[in-house]
């Protein structure tokens, strides 16, 4: 899960404005029901490839079964089974990882998890060795010729290891060519390895600052020295660097010390166009340690309800079973990422949608629910799902993407991650206005939530995409409230193994918002509409493309 916010519907207001004649009603004591199983100790944080993926996809199974649904994966023998099968890359590590770094003419030694996090090679080799690399800052590592931009200026960075900034030029100051305090895709971690590929460098170590990065070090932490998956690629050197890794803020900040150089300054410089690469006179990288490189599957697991007129036409829920397994234990020795909030709450309510739309009369448009494997490692199984469709783009209504429920009880508002400018949005907006609800935009737009879910590999194929949000606005303390529970479940809780159920959760806010969201899913599927992307959107173009299918 990449961002969400911990509130729900407003119930008092559904109340006074009424839901619609004969809508379903979803329990929040079924989503609870869930959530305390998924995220059960005896699940051991959900892993793919892992005992904790059979437990899970068994789950989901049985529970897309009993809640009326169809298998609607892989066809096999002629038949829909209830999975769908996900080759990925794995890449683990083996032993020690041992770090130095020389500067001034000293060595020392870096613990990883502490000073630096780095990501098991995904380049297909089974020991990465880097012997005294020259270090380069590089800004924030964008290469943008549509926005004039160009960080590189013809650098050589073969052989080199870069330092690369977090987030985008104009995130300090929220004014300039990349969206202002709204994340780009240039600001995305993801972004920066893959430009370290196409650059021919070592690698990129990005370095963290909480802010711009939008959360804390343990969140680094927790999630780059556990094992890393990839979807399989026939040349995995083009996508990826053999190093990927994070550096603490105060390391990077001693380094460039020692090379005479001021790391405020040349941040202030970076977010400049005139921005020229800076070597770190004296100070060089080394790193060994072995790789643990394998194939496996994994499973998403998908359930259907068939549409009685138009069939080959779908409305798609999404939301992620997986989590970050068994990792680094925290300070109280806990090592299981039970990831009660990430994401057994939204698996939990696409259970109970799933079965609320069951109840109903068969739709005219299919609906697909869709429990997507290895989120966590980088949408890879939504990724999958949108390379390899089982039911056709062109005519996909929509996809409805659910990462985290709300937990702190009803809300005046709800939100989106990232805002898209869509259709979709605004028919969600439509139907929450007539439950008394509001829509507030993405609070925190410098987090990039837009790139950090499952609907963002649907979306930028051009499938009209949104993952929903509950709003900030508590019915039970307001703002105030909302934003406090928000800020302490990012710092203390998100990729942590504190992210366990509470039995102090109020979840008649996520069931609230699960019935806005199968009204949402239920008027597309009754209906002749296409949502669409507005002018100006990225995604227009792709989506336009196969206009001709949709009529």
């Amino acid at each position: 899960m990449k961002q969400f916010l911990l509130a729900g519907a407003c119930a008092w207001a559904v109340l006074a404005l009424g839901v619609p004649a004969g809508a379903a009603e979803i329990d929040p004591a079924k989503i609870a029901d869930h959530v305390k199983v998924l995220a059960s100790d005896a699940f051991e944080g959900r892993g793919p490839a892992t005992p904790g993926e059979v437990k899970t996809v068994q789950y989901m199974t049985d529970q897309f079964k009993a809640a009326g649904l169809a298998p609607g994966g892989d066809l096999k023998d002629g038949k829909r089974a209830w999975t769908q099968d996900v080759p990925l890359a794995r890449f683990e590590t083996k032993g020690p990882v041992a770090v130095s770094v020389t500067a001034g003419g000293q060595t020392e030694t870096w613990a990883q998890g502490d000073q630096i996090a780095i990501r098991a090679a995904q380049t297909g080799v089974d020991r990465l060795t880097v012997r005294n690399a020259p270090v380069v800052f590089i800004g924030y590592g964008v290469k943008a010729p549509e926005r004039n931009w160009d960080d590189f200026k013809g650098v050589d960075l073969k052989g080199k290891v870069a330092l690369v900034l977090v987030n985008d030029p104009d995130f300090e100051t929220g004014q300039g060519d990349f969206g202002g305090k709204a994340m780009t895709y240039y600001g995305r971690w993801t972004y920066k390895y893959e430009e370290a590929a196409r650059q021919g460098a070592i690698g990129f170590l990005v370095i963290h600052e909480t802010a711009p990065a939008s959360y804390g070090w343990a969140t680094v932490k927790n999630s780059n020295t556990n094992v890393i998956f990839d979807i399989i690629r026939a040349d995995p050197t083009k996508d990826h660097a053999p190093l990927e890794g994070w550096i603490q803020r105060d390391n990077t900040v001693a380094l460039f010390k020692s090379a005479g150089l001021d790391f405020e300054a040349l941040k202030k410089q970076a977010q400049t166009r005139d921005f020229k690469p800076v070597t770190l006179t004296g100070v060089s990288f080394s790193t060994d340690y072995a790789v643990d490189a394998q194939k496996i599957v994994s499973k998403n697991v998908v359930g259907l309800l068939p549409g009685t007129k138009h069939p080959d036409e779908t409305v798609i829920y999404t939301s992620h079973w997986d989590h970050l397994g068994i990792g680094l234990p925290d300070a109280k020795g806990d090592a299981i990422y039970n990831g009660a909030l990430d994401n057994a709450s939204g698996s939990a309510m696409l259970i109970e949608i799933g079965r609320a739309a069951a109840s109903q009369p068969r739709p005219e448009r299919s609906m697909v629910f869709l429990s997507v494997t290895a989120e966590e490692k980088g949408l890879l199984g939504s990724e999958y799902y949108a390379a390899n469709p089982l039911y056709p783009l062109a005519t996909t209504v929509g996809d409805i993407n659910m990462d985290g429920a709300a937990t702190a009880g009803p809300s005046r508002d709800f939100t989106t991650s990232g805002d898209a400018p869509l259709t979709l949005q605004d028919d969600l907006i439509a139907i929450a206005k007539t439950r008394g609800m509001t829509y507030s935009p993405d609070p925190r737009p410098g987090a990039g939530s837009f790139f950090r879910s499952d609907h963002f590999p649907f979306a930028k194929r051009g499938v009209p995409a949104l993952s929903f949000g509950g709003g900030q606005d508590l019915v039970n303390g307001g703002k105030e409230r909302g934003e406090a529970l928000q800020k302490a479940y990012t710092a203390d809780k998100y990729h942590q193994p504190a992210d366990e159920y509470s039995p102090d959760w109020d979840l008649t806010g996520a069931a609230d918002n699960a019935e806005m969201l199968l009204e949402l899913g239920t008027k597309l599927a009754n209906s002749r509409e296409w949502p669409t992307w507005k002018a100006g959107s990225e995604f227009k173009a792709e989506r336009d493309k196969t206009a001709a299918a949709r009529k």
